[in-house]
This record gives C-alpha cells, structure tokens and sequence, in this order.
C-alpha cells in the first residue's frame, strides 16, 4: 500500500513537472531563441543533493543522456566552456518545470546586463545556499544591497593594501620556508596550504587576528587550523546545511560524518561570536577598536540597534540602517567565503599550472629580479613594487580566466519584458526569467581570445611601442614598455561587473602577486614524478588534475592531493 503510494506520488510529481515544463516552453519560445528542455531544474535543493550519487549510479549505464546529461550536472558550465554557444549562438535558454535560463554570450549584451540593475535584478532566492548563517550582502535585494555593500568596502580600501601586501608577503615567507624545509616531513597538500595562507591574510587584514602558518605537513591543531577546518567543512555541506540546521545534526544517534559537520557548523558560529564579543568589548570601553571590518561590523550593529529603539513603537518610513546580528554573522560567512577561498583555489590553480610550464616561472622570474633587486622581502614596499609586478598580475588574470572561482553570475528580469540587443537582433526577455552572462563561456570564446583553451599568462602583456622586427632590447628596456592588456568590454570579468562587482577584487590581486612575487624570485617549483614516470608524462597528470574539477560553491580541483610539488632554491 505504502508503496503503491509512493509510486502514485512520483507519477504525479512527474506529470506536473511535465506540465510546468511544456508551459514554461511556450513562454519561452516567444524569445526566438534555441531552448534545450531539461526535466529537473538545477537549483531544486532536492536535486542539489542528489545529483552527485544519482549521476554516480547512471554514469554506469550504457546509454547517452543526451542534453539532460550535460546540463543537469552541477558545473556544467567549466567542461562546456564555450561549446553551447558555438552551437546555438550567442544566445540560448534552458527550459525546466520550475523556470526558464537565458544564457548569453554576447559582449554588449551583458554589459547591458550588468548596468541596468533594475531591470536585470540579482536573484536573491539563487544564493540562499549562502544564508547559513543569516542574510547576507549576497542575498540582499537591490534596494537592500548598498546597505550590507557600505559597512563592507569600508575597511577593504587602497589604504588597508600595504597591510595586505606585508600580511601576504609574511605568511608566503612562512609558507615557503615550510615547503622547502628538509626537517618536516609528510606530504604537502597545496590545496590545504593555500587555503591556510590565504585564509591567515584575510583573518589578519579583516579581523586583526594574527596567525603563524603551519602547513598540512605539521602535526597538532590550533585555532587557525580549527578556524580553517570548521569554515572548510561548512562550505563543502553548504546545501544539506540549508535543508538540516546545525543543531539537529548534534544526536548521538545520527551518522558520525553528521555529527562531525555538526560540530564544525557551531565551532564556526561560535568563532564568529568571540570575535563580535570581543570587538564590541573594546568599543564599549572606549578604545578604538581594531580598525577591521569586525569594527564596521560592531558600529553598524550599533546603527540598527539605535535606530530600532528610535523607532520603537512607530512605522518607519525610511529604509533600514545599520546591520542586525544575524546580518553580522551571515556576511561574516560570506567574507570568509569569498575572501579567502577564492583566492586559495586560484593559487592552488596556478601553483600546479606554473609546475607544469617552468617557461612562464622564468618569465616571471625574470621581471621580479629586475624589479626587486634585494632578496629580503620584508623590505619590499606595496606602493612601489606592486604597479610594477606586471607579469604576476598576467599569471592571476589568465588562471582566473580558464578557472574563474564562480561560474554563473545570474540576473533576474523584473516584472516587465525586458528587451536586450543580443548580436544583430533585440530579444525580448519575459518578466521572471533567469538571465546569463556567460562568464566562461565568453571567457574561452575563440571570438575574444586566441588558443582560448591554452594558459598562456603572456597574452596578458602587451607592449607599448611595439618592438621593431629585428631589435633586441634589454630586459629593463623592454620592461618600461610592457603594460597590463585590457580585454574588450565585457570579455573578462571573473570579479562581475557594473554597479554590484566585487569589493574585494583589488584585495585578491594585491595578496595573489605578493605571493606569487616571494616565491618564485628566488625558488622554482616543480613536479615529483611517480615511479618510472616521464617530464612529459608527469605534466600531463597536473594538467589533467586542473581539468578534474568539481562545484561546490567554488570551482575547484577535486584530486589536488594526488599531485606532489617540490620548490628547490633557483641558482641564475
């Protein structure tokens, strides 16, 4: 009976979903757009959860799943690149039962996207997943944004960069004396010492909390390492967070890996809370606090709450001001998220691609000793050198080309049709429909780029005036005419665009090229090759590990761990 129940139950889910599908389709279809109709949509928390083991099981089977198998996988996006829309155009749309997704290609088009904010509105309801721990920047509405965006950029501007830069430049220092240290031994994992760096840069810079690095290879746990290890666990169950609350995965009785996730989820929250407490203590005494984001955080705290007892007992008529604890918590995740793990996956990302090409080690090598002429690092100054690190800066744009930490930047098109210029027609946008920019697709796009699928950092360098056929000039020479290449409008935004991009983005290239610039002026990096394996045998398994990656909430490699690195000192 039970059975029959449940049975009854799917057949019915499944001819409703059916249904909203085909109507979804004709909506659709007034657009005069190509339209791929996949049968579950890709945002459903269900399928969130389930499309990993379920497409584990079905990719046993020996059949084609077609346009369902390639689009219903989470990240589909990083295998396709640019494929779809070479085949349908610059603009297409996915039609699910629950709503339909326009993805878009076209330069000028998304440059549109992004700039009318109010007619592309940002889908709050797409990045609930980040509301662990309560509304964030994020998942605030437009009207709501530039109230989490002001108390957010105020510590993160040029004048905290030198202490970004002397942060990174230490805890590289550390890093790279542990990677070269004969007395340690283990295994590095770049990816968990990546993700340590930055994670120390950022508890430094955006909360005062000054931590040693200790690498994967050292035994014991402090509190960065707990800190790193709680946060890590939270974003990898971000998802089966959202549908189970942390305080119900705590009973003995449930499976141990719950229990686990559990734990970290409340040592985190309980992180965030000693640093609140402890910033809030400092105010209250009438100190000025650390100058970090978590004193925005305390005076914006204050804000609400003055304004709340102002207000008591009447109806405002002004919008909110200020943060609530909840806010507090929840952009605190969201900073820690996309403060340091993006960064983290880009280094680790370009630690295995610089392994893999020791060319482009030697071209940047060979500006940082033109440009840094003292090995001491400590002395190296951010306001002179940093303008100057060109081809460090080359080597971040273009990992951040081909493996963008975020894949899908959506919008979503107001109450009104929306029309857009996609190429050489106008296409008009249904209300409630889900718009695309298409970032690595545009980002790999044989249109914009030249090899689009080869990691060249030098397509990043271009040289003013250009050098006559048959000259030689000298390194120094040749450096004063080399300046940072700017894509075409549009072609390249890993940090989004328009009014609503990134407030960390000159944040992550300052510590990326301080890290980069320590080690690789005086250090290479290269492969440890298996037993009996060749050069061009071991390149090829790095390479083959930055093309097997999965999505979580980031992109990232999924077998890092399997690829050891080893950095010797370079005589030259």
């Amino acid at each position: 009976m039970i059975a029959q129940l449940l049975l009854g139950l799917g057949g019915a889910y499944l001819l409703w979903s059916l249904a909203a599908m085909e109507i979804n389709y004709r909506r659709a279809s007034s657009m005069g757009i190509p339209l791929v109709r996949i049968p579950v949509d890709p945002m459903n928390l269900i399928w969130l959860l389930l499309e990993s083991p379920f497409w584990r099981l079905m990719d046993r089977l020996p059949f084609d799943w077609g346009t369902f198998g390639r689009y219903s996988r989470r990240g589909w996006h990083f295998h396709d690149k640019a494929q779809s829309h070479l085949h349908y155009g610059p603009a297409w749309a996915i039609v699910t039962p629950r709503d339909v997704y326009v993805y878009v290609a076209d330069p000028d088009a998304i440059h549109d996207i992004f700039f009318r904010r109010g007619d592309f509105l940002r889908p709050s309801k797409m990045y609930k997943l980040l509301e662990v721990y309560g509304p964030c920047i994020s998942t605030a509405s437009w009207m709501d944004w530039p109230r989490h965006r002001k108390v957010l950029a105020a510590p993160f501007n040029e004048n905290i960069m030198s202490f970004v830069w002397n942060e990174s430049l230490n805890q590289a220092r550390e890093c790279l004396h542990s990677w070269t240290s004969s007395t340690e031994s283990g295994t590095i994992s770049v990816a968990k010492d990546t993700r340590t760096l930055s994670l120390n840069v950022l508890a430094a810079t955006g909360f005062r909390r000054s931590y040693k690095f200790r690498s994967s290879r050292q035994v014991g746990v402090d509190e960065a390492r707990s800190y790193r290890d709680a946060l890590q666990a939270v974003l990898d169950n971000a998802i089966f967070l959202m549908l189970v609350p942390p305080r119900l995965l705590l009973f003995p009785f449930l499976p141990r890996s719950w229990i686990r996730l559990g734990r970290a989820a409340t040592d985190f929250k309980q992180y965030m809370v000693r640093m609140l407490d402890e910033e809030t203590s400092l105010l209250e005494q009438g100190k000025k606090g650390t100058g970090s984001l978590m004193t925005s955080f305390v005076r914006a705290l204050d804000t609400y709450q003055k304004e709340e007892a102002t207000v008591k007992g009447s109806v405002s008529q002004s919008p909110p001001k200020g943060l609530t604890v909840d806010e507090i918590f929840g952009n605190i995740f969201v900073v820690n998220f996309a403060g340091h793990d993006t960064t983290a996956n880009t280094l680790a990302f370009s630690m295995l691609l610089l392994a893999a090409y020791p060319a482009v080690q030697d071209w940047v090598s060979e500006e940082l000793q033109e440009v840094i002429a003292n090995n001491n690092s400590t002395t190296w100054n951010y306001n002179v050198l940093f303008p100057e690190l060109k081809r460090c800066r080359a080597v971040l744009l273009e990992t951040l080309r081909l493996y963008p930490p975020i894949l899908a930047l959506p919008k979503w098109s107001s109450e009104q049709p929306q029309k857009l210029r996609i190429a050489e027609r106008t296409v008009v946008i249904p209300p409630h429909t889900g718009v695309m920019p298409s970032l690595l697709a545009v980002q790999t796009h044989p249109r914009y780029w030249q090899d689009p699928l080869l990691w060249q950092p030098s397509r990043w360098i271009s040289v003013h005036p250009p050098v006559p056929s048959g000259s030689k000039p000298g390194l120094a020479a040749r450096r004063r005419q080399e300046a940072v290449f700017e894509p075409a409008q549009s072609t390249y935004f890993p940090w989004s665009d328009g009014p609503q991009n990134c407030p960390g983005a000159k944040f992550a290239q300052v510590e990326f090229v301080a890290v980069l610039a320590c080690l690789l002026r005086d250090h290479r990096v290269g492969i440890v090759p298996e037993p009996n394996e060749s050069v061009e045998k071991a390149r090829e398994r790095v390479l083959a590990a930055t093309e097997d990656c999965d999505l979580q909430l980031l992109l990232r490699m999924r077998n890092a761990e399997k690829v050891q690195l080893a950095w010797k000192r370079h005589e030259g």
